[in-house]
């Protein structure tokens, strides 16, 4: 279950891979029994069905649900409907840039903070007196508008273009949190006391090193979900969502 959480492509390759079953053993007892247009219909849909209610066994972030319920009807659709125009692709493919056009580069998919870790994270930033936040790579800056509501100073720094827009705009009409287009790895922690981070594995024992070299001491770096492989974190707050968010809290100085 930790590797599932770590990596959500595994869980969801597996929901498909679990609903395949189900799907083939249904094909397998209705073969003749219905229309064949109406039958591919009904094992689209189950798959679809499936493969999201395993995602939600295996506690997903709910993005990965729409994911699991879209990706059998679109194949189905793309292998069946013969000669389609070039443009949704197009489009789709610069959709995909603005919202993931960081992942390869910095290792990091769109993952999007619930309302329980922004509670967390007020409840952390009042129990410790604390005022200056920042979330690296916040995604639309949920968490960035919910602190700055609970009256902290709070920014995001973002570099997917879609992601900042949208964030940045949020921001600007509610006037709240600051949101910057910037690398994670070029924001200054100088004068932070909690920087937030829900990325992946991967850049966690280098945004580790960095908030080492620059957070002043008593600070907090906080990781949801992931932790820095080989550091003991100082403190784990397990929330009461669905999914049992984890947050590693790892104390600077």
């Amino acid at each position: 279950m930790n590797t599932i959480r770590r990596y959500p492509i595994l869980a969801a390759t597996l929901a498909q891979l679990m609903a395949g079953v189900v799907t083939f053993g249904l094909a397998v007892m209705l073969a003749g029994r219905l229309a064949p247009g109406v039958g591919m219909a009904v094992l689209v849909a189950v798959q679809a069905c499936v493969a999201a209610g395993v995602s939600v066994l295996l506690r997903l972030p709910v993005w990965w649900l729409w994911i699991a319920l879209l990706f059998p009807p679109a194949v189905f659709l793309g292998l069946h409907l013969g000669d389609l125009p070039a443009w949704p692709f197009a489009a789709g493919f610069v959709l995909l840039y603005l919202f993931f056009s960081n992942t390869a580069r910095e290792r990091v998919p769109l993952y999007l903070s619930n309302r329980a870790t922004a509670q967390a994270l007020c409840q952390l930033m009042r129990d410790r007196g604390a005022d200056r936040f920042i979330d690296l790579g916040c995604g639309f800056g949920g968490v960035v508008r919910a602190l700055s509501a609970a009256g902290f100073q709070a920014s995001g720094v973002e570099t997917a273009p879609m992601a900042f827009m949208i964030a940045r705009a949020l921001s600007a009409l509610t006037h709240r949190g600051t949101i910057r287009r910037q690398d994670l790895w070029a924001a200054d922690l100088a004068e932070i006391d909690v920087a937030y981070a829900f990325l992946s594995p991967e850049p966690m024992a280098a945004l580790y090193t960095k908030a080492r070299a620059e957070m002043k001491p008593e600070s907090l770096l906080v990781s949801n979900s992931f932790a820095v492989d080989g550091v003991e974190p100082d403190e784990v707050w397990e929330l009461s969502d669905r999914r049992r968010t984890q947050l590693f809290l790892y104390r600077m100085g």
